[in-house]
Parts: structure tokens; sequence; C-alpha cells
């Protein structure tokens, strides 16, 4: 915040995306203000005659662009997302760690984050073992599984030798990665960290799983409307895939190299539900403590948010119990902030949804718009009866913005952003 040590505040340089509205930030940034919807009929596998057959999936991406072929053919499709994200972060940031020396290279780090990591290895070797026997199994399975090595590759391409972090936690996942990023440079532990999340989790097993609990919407014959954040007909989520990675370095860093600042990383924090496997505790306590923990840790009262991008997955527990927990964190300002949710355009990413909800916020900041919830037709009130910016973007001045996450397990993760001031 204004008036700390410089070299202890951590703001934002650099931003990257392979998502379901486009393959790179630009395009991503500019669907998501529009309003594109990325649903549609799954090709990943045959879903013909199953009760959900739609997702938001990532088109036409070509991971040798980004890796060479040898390597793209040994990694897994998540890893493919992190490598094209991180590389278009750490362009945009305009870093360049060719020249840098072993010591500044021990003060950059990865945080890249993830909920299922390479989970088409398991079904592609399981396949391989039982047709074609146990000597054909690729011996690169377990480290294209592995969800830490999307962190590892990234670190590895730029030779980067700090900590390398990642961290399960559901769909609260690359959250987290900004608590980790604004904690090691608050003590002095890092100069640069690339932090994000990765996701490619449409595989069949998973697919049917999330579809038999009923966590995923059956509007088969019209998926760009699935995704129903806070309407009265939501009726479950919208599986997605995709990555983000933001660059994330201290103050003085990026001022001596005169890069520039985006905006700043306030504050981070978490809590727990202890409550289900699945289901939000249903007051909301949880989700509420994060958000105002969030707020203690940034400095800032309910009243200095003016944008808030929910977690929002349209489902019908979700969204009540977040709109509850705003309320209980923010006060008579709940009723006066800005709230939207792109996974009514992107879909739910999973470990890689907190990291869209992060470009989401850093955009609002940088270029005065508020992206839109799409498909709100008939808010569910009385419970939803917030102001969810409806279909339509918004020109608004955007100074602070926090964004939420909200995991399985109620794992439950918050992080705030502020125009930078030095």
């Amino acid at each position: 915040m204004p008036g700390q040590d410089l070299s202890r505040r951590a703001v934002v340089t650099g931003l990257g995306a392979v998502t379901p509205i486009g393959n790179d930030h630009p395009t991503f940034w500019r669907n998501l203000v529009a309003g594109v919807s990325g649903a549609g009929p799954i090709t990943s596998f045959d879903a013909t005659g199953w009760d959900v057959r739609i997702a938001a999936e990532v088109k036409d991406f070509d991971p040798t662009t980004v890796m060479d072929r040898k390597m793209a053919r040994r990694m897994s499709r998540f890893i493919h997302f992190g490598m094209g994200a991180g590389k278009e972060a750490v362009a945009d940031s305009g870093l360049d760690f060719s020249d840098w020396s072993p010591e500044r290279r021990d003060r950059a780090s990865v945080a890249l984050n993830t909920s299922g990591g390479g989970q088409e290895q398991v079904i592609q070797g399981t396949h391989v073992l039982e047709t074609r026997g146990f000597g054909q199994v690729s011996p690169f399975a377990i480290p294209a599984l592995s969800g830490s090595m999307a962190a590892c590759l990234l670190s590895m391409e730029y030779g980067l030798t700090g900590p390398v972090i990642t961290q399960v936690a559901a769909c609260a996942s690359s959250i987290i990665c900004f608590g980790d990023a604004l904690r090691m440079i608050r003590d002095g532990e890092a100069d640069v960290v690339l932090a994000g999340g990765t996701e490619a989790p449409l595989v069949p097993v998973g697919f049917a799983a999330l579809s038999n609990m009923g966590a995923l919407s059956r509007r088969n014959d019209a998926p760009e409307k699935a995704s129903r954040p806070f309407d009265r007909d939501r009726d479950g989520f919208l599986y997605g895939e995709g990555a983000g990675v933001v660059v994330v370095e201290s103050a003085q860093h990026a001022l001596d190299r005169g890069a520039t600042i985006q905006c700043e990383v306030l504050g981070a924090a978490m809590t727990a539900d202890a409550f289900h496997i699945s289901a939000p505790e249903p007051t909301g306590r949880g989700a509420r403590m994060a958000m105002t923990k969030a707020m203690q840790d940034a400095g800032i009262a309910p009243d200095e948010l003016d944008y808030v991008v929910a977690h929002g997955t349209s489902t019908p527990l979700n969204d009540v119990t977040e709109t509850r927990a705003i309320k209980a964190a923010l006060g008579a300002h709940a009723h006066r902030v800005a709230i939207s949710s792109p996974k009514s355009m992107i879909g739910h990413l999973l470990g890689a949804a907190g990291v869209m909800s992060a470009l989401a916020a850093v955009g609002a900041i940088r270029e005065g718009m508020i992206p839109p919830t799409i498909n709100l037709e008939h808010p569910d009130l009385p419970e939803c009866d917030l102001d969810y910016v409806p279909n339509v973007a918004r020109q608004a001045r955007v100074d602070t913005a926090m964004i939420n996450g909200f995991g399985f397990g109620g794992q439950n993760a918050v992080a705030i952003f502020r125009r930078f001031e030095a």
C-alpha cells in the first residue's frame, strides 16, 4: 500500500491466457467484455447419449508454438496451456531472463496451481497397458500427469531457480498463488513470481462423475445459455479448461527496469468451511471470513471496493451462499458494489478459475470496463438481489477489485487488487 517499502509491494506487470474465448490475453479480454460465450458441444470425446454433452473447450491451440514437438507429445494438455499462458505473460511484462545472473534467477519464482493435473495420462496409460502390455506404457506418463510439472517446466524454460510451488485447493487453487506471490515479495524472498493456474479436466470419467453428481448444466440444446450465474433458471456449471498466468514482481524491481505496472496485489486470505465434501456451508461464514481477512490484509474498508469478481458458478447452492457471504462481509456496500462472473462465458476452469477472475479484475482496473454476467435474465430473487452487471459490460472507474474462489471441501480463497500508486 502507499507509503510501504516499494521493494515489499507486489505489482502486476504481465498477463497471459489460454481460454475457451481466446488463446491469448487480448483476445480473451475483448471477448470477455463483449459477452462472448465459449460453450459448445464437447469434442474432446464422444458424449453421444450422455445427459451432459456440452463444455467450454479451448479451440485450435497448437502446443508446438510454445514447446518443441517432442516435449509437446510427451506432456499433458494442462502443461501445454500453462506454458502458453506463462510465455505470453513473460513477454507482456517485458522481462528478459537471458542475461540474468544465477543470483538473480534465485529470486524468481513460479507459483502455478492446478486441481487435477494431467488426468488424461491415467486414462491413456491404462488403455495402453490393457491393450498393448506392460512394456508399452510411456516412461513419461508420471511426469506428464504430475500436477507440479507445469510449474516446473515453466521454471526450466527461463532458468528460474527460486521456489517452484504447486498447490491443490480445488476451485480455489489459482487464487492461492497470489497469496504466495504476495508473501514471497513482502518477505523479501523473491523479486519476480510467475503466478497462475492451469487445468485440462475434460476427460470422460470426471465429466460423467460431475454429471451424475448433478453439478453440470444440461442445456445441451443451447450451450451458450448453459452458464447463468445468479439466474433463477440456472441448473449447474459449465465444465471448462484453460490457463492464465500473471507476472507479479516487487514494485521497486518493476520501476527500476521501467516496466508498465498494471495494478498492485494488495491482500489475500484463505479459510475453510469444514462442512462438506462438495456443498458450501449454507450461511457462507467461511467465505465471508476469507473476504474480511483479505480486506484486513489489504488494509481497506468494504466501501473501498469497486468491483467483486464472483466465484459465481451457476449452481443453485453456490450463487445463493456467495451472495449471503458478500452481504455479510461488505454490509450495506454489498448493494452498491459491481459484481460479475466470468464463468458465465468461459465456464468453470476448476484450478484455473481464480486466475481468470484475476485477469478480469486487472482488466477492469486497467481499462475502466467491468465484464458482464451473461445469461442473467431473471435474477433469483430474493436470494440473489445484488448488482451482478447483467448481460452488458459497464464502463466504470475501478480502483480496487476483489476476487473470490470457493472449492470443493470448503476451501475459500480471496485476493484483492488495486490501482498502483507509488
